[in-house]
């Protein structure tokens, strides 16, 4: 399985090119294991989720509707959203009402294992590459979550697994997006297709693809553009750009992967439906799990959106943007 790296963050104002940052561990952050950093990662998360609730039943000797009101508080304000809510208390109290729960501090083995079932009947499938044509990814998100890095990280992974990568500057809006590609393309070893900023990104797509067919490339990640100031003419440009693609290499793209900002909440799932709806969308990575203590969005946005969280990003180490496992991201919060 490839494995993508979380670096600095793309936040589509800043007109300066930074250079890419490809860290290595030290011995003693080797030791520290993987686990241990997204647990480390998902700290806020799991203080609000968790430590709320270890507040809640403390003392308490039966599961009364005060603390089911409060429950319900701590689940919303965790951002699982108000669907995945009312689903996890009408859970609970079907429970209650059937005998099958009555100890409060059983509580949290319920709300994990409901959890984790919603989180594993969406996990991603492992990649497939065609025959005698290159896997085409179409990278898309608003401008801010990080497409560019997400897509350098790509490349880094997908080369050391031996693959030859090609990556192509569809973003040619905003300011140095095509110059910060370049960047990560020479240092990680992958040739980048480009045009003139303000290009139609839709003719850099199709000069992508044909590049691509003719060099044998293994795998194309293409870059796109994340404006949102008017939301119509974004859809029909990555559209149009989709297409295109298609047209040059029928069946492709073979993915289209959605990056959001976990750090905003429930407008992760507004983006994801408004991406999911124009594009159709194969696998969300959500990053900067580790700046926000509603990292709930995790589960609202795979339950209500039934689509594969791929990754998550939780830190700024090369390693902290991680496949999602949801055990692990399950065992984090709520051991």
């Amino acid at each position: 399985m490839i494995r993508f790296f979380k670096g600095k963050k793309d936040d589509g104002q800043d007109q300066r090119t930074e250079e890419p940052k490809l860290e290595l561990e030290t011995p003693s952050e080797e030791k520290k294991g993987l686990f241990a950093r997204l647990k480390q990662g998902l700290a806020k998360t799991r203080s609000t989720i968790t430590g709320r609730l270890d507040r809640l039943i403390l003392g308490k000797k039966e599961i009364t509707p005060e603390v089911m009101e409060e429950l319900e508080e701590i689940l919303f304000t965790s951002d699982l959203g108000v669907e995945t809510t009312q689903e996890l208390i009408d859970i609970v109290q079907d429970k209650v009402a059937r005998k099958a729960l009555s100890d409060p501090a059983k509580l949290k083995t319920t709300l994990k294992d409901e959890i984790l079932g919603y989180l594993e009947s969406a996990l991603p499938q492992e990649l497939q590459f065609p025959e005698g044509s290159p896997l085409v990814i179409m990278v898309v998100g608003v401008n801010g979550v990080g497409k560019t890095t997400t897509i350098g990280k790509a490349a880094h992974r997908f080369i050391k697994e031996g693959k030859k990568v090609l990556l192509v500057a569809a973003d040619t809006f905003r300011a140095a997006a095509v110059e910060q590609l370049e960047v990560w393309g020479e240092r990680v070893g992958a040739e980048v297709v480009k045009q003139k900023s303000g290009a139609d990104p839709s003719a850099v797509a199709f000069d992508g693809i044909a590049a691509a067919v003719a060099r044998g490339v293994d795998v194309v990640l293409v870059d796109t553009a994340g404006r949102l100031h008017t939301k119509k003419n974004l859809m029909e440009e990555l559209q149009k750009v989709k297409r295109v693609i298609g047209k040059k290499l029928p069946g492709a793209p073979h993915e289209v992967w959605l990056v959001l900002d976990a750090t905003t909440g429930q407008n992760a799932v507004s983006q994801a439906k408004m991406f999911h709806e124009a594009l159709g969308v194969t696998g969300i990575i959500l990053t900067k799990l580790d700046g926000t203590a509603k990292g709930g969005i995790v589960v609202g946005i795979s339950h209500q959106m039934k689509l594969p969280i791929h990754f998550i990003g939780i830190g700024e180490k090369t390693e902290d943007l991680r496949p999602f496992d949801p055990g692990e991201f399950v065992k984090a919060i709520f051991d």
